[in-house]
């Protein structure tokens, strides 16, 4: 739950790197919460409403840890717009999102993996 929480501390930063770790265990805490709410909603007849205030809470959050991800495998935030190109762009989105960081500092900051525990 700690790895979700963090993501939404860093509600819009767009610098810096995520850990493989980091950013699917918020794809996952993002999941179930968004299963959650589908469930709720539909069991109160209200279907897209709570499910569009919180898909709309969380896409800054979801933007930007999908970016410090990319950052942590040393490619710009930019390739997200590659998820656009029908078939091999989500394809090759998830390849960059499973694809180990890199190990040596990069031009977005340090390795994540480094880095002092709180």
């Amino acid at each position: 739950m700690n790895w979700y929480l963090d993501v939404l501390k860093k509600y819009a930063v767009f610098s810096g790197r995520a850990r493989r770790k980091e950013f699917w265990m918020f794809a996952l805490f993002n999941l179930i919460a968004i299963a959650v709410l589908a469930t709720v909603d539909l069991l109160l007849g209200t279907f897209p409403l709570l499910y569009a205030l919180y898909a709309l809470g969380i896409f800054l959050p979801s933007l930007g840890v999908s970016v410090r991800r990319l950052h942590d495998t040393g490619r710009s935030g930019w390739w997200l717009l590659i998820a656009l190109v029908p078939f091999v762009g989500g394809i090759i989105l998830l390849v960059f999102n499973c694809t180990e960081g890199e190990q040596q500092q990069n031009a977005y900051g340090p390795n994540p993996k480094l880095a002092p525990a709180y």
